[in-house]
Parts: structure tokens; C-alpha cells; sequence
């Protein structure tokens, strides 16, 4: 598997639908990851811009619910609540108490627990919407296929974020 020079998987040229999906969304989740690295605690609580409250240390915990939502609720059926509480659906919030190792550790659960539930399944097998999100999409059942590559399109969209918080942090830009 090629590397970046920062260490994260490049998507390959030439692979199977699966492998590809797997693949770019292994990579933008390892983008997110690097997006972190080499920070201290303040550091990820600092927002990007007023009027925005985002954080790196938010988007993390954001992306270990959104991956528990759309792997384990939608796909798999299952009940489970919130990575971080009733009081923090979404997962922006902070706590005091949660520093950045905290969150990074439950996300990676998040991900772990993601490849789990998909490793046998089809790219045509479906899961269920609520009714209110169905409603968005036009239908209640959604594909892995359309939540791999829903999953992809949200952690572009939030590492693009990443990349303005962490300039506006250090300095840092790209990848």
C-alpha cells in the first residue's frame, strides 16, 4: 500500500467498487486524524472563526457519531445512544473533562466497530432511515454503497474545516 509522505493511505488508481470506497474513506479518516496530531488539549478547543464554535476536538467527537449513526443505527438496525450523551446528539459540544485522547479513542472504537459491521456485507444490502431522514432522501432504505459513499462526501466536507481550524491554530495547512 503506497503512503503519503505524512503516512496515510493513498486510495489506489485502479481497484474493485468495495476496495475504492474502502479505501478513500480510509483516507479521509486518517486525514482527520492528522489533522489533530502534534496538539495540545487548548489547542483542539480553539474555534476557527467567530461566529463558528467548531473545533477540532468537536469534529472528532462529530465523526464518532456520525459513524455510529449511519454503521450501527442505519445500516445494522441497532439502539444504541449517543457516543457522548442525550445532551450532545451531534457531538459538537465540549466537555472540561474530555480532552482530545478521550474523544480520538472513542471515534477509533467508532471505526472499528463501522468495519465490523460491514466486512460481509454487499455494497446492495440496505439499511433503514428514520422516517424523518427518509424523507430527505427520498426513501427509507439506503444502500452501503450510498452510505460509503455518504461517509466519504462527510468527512471531505469537515476535513476541509480541519484545514481552516488547524491554520487558524498553528499556522499549519494542507493534506
Amino acid at each position: 500500500m503506497q503512503t503519503t509522505p505524512d503516512g496515510r493511505p493513498v486510495p489506489p488508481a485502479h481497484a474493485g467498487e468495495r476496495a475504492m470506497l474502502e479505501a478513500w474513506l480510509d483516507f479521509h479518516r486518517a486525514t482527520l486524524a492528522l489533522k489533530c496530531s502534534g496538539l495540545e488539549d487548548d489547542q483542539v478547543r480553539l474555534a476557527a472563526a467567530s461566529p463558528s464554535s467548531m473545533t477540532l476536538l468537536g469534529l472528532v467527537q462529530h465523526m464518532a457519531e456520525v459513524e455510529r449513526n449511519w454503521f450501527q443505527r442505519v445500516f445494522a438496525g441497532q439502539d444504541v445512544p449517543p457516543v457522548f450523551g442525550e445532551s450532545n446528539l451531534d457531538g459538537f459540544t465540549l466537555q472540561p473533562e474530555r480532552g482530545l485522547d478521550e474523544a480520538l479513542a472513542a471515534w477509533q472504537a467508532e471505526v472499528v466497530r463501522s468495519r465490523e459491521l460491514i466486512a460481509e456485507a454487499s455494497l446492495d444490502d440496505s439499511g433503514r432511515l428514520p422516517e424523518q431522514e427518509a424523507g430527505h432522501v427520498g426513501d427509507q432504505g439506503v444502500s452501503l454503497r450510498w452510505i460509503m459513499v455518504h461517509m466519504i462526501e462527510e468527512y471531505a466536507r469537515h476535513n476541509g474545516h480541519a484545514d481552516l481550524i488547524r491554520e487558524q491554530i498553528d499556522g499549519t495547512t494542507g493534506a
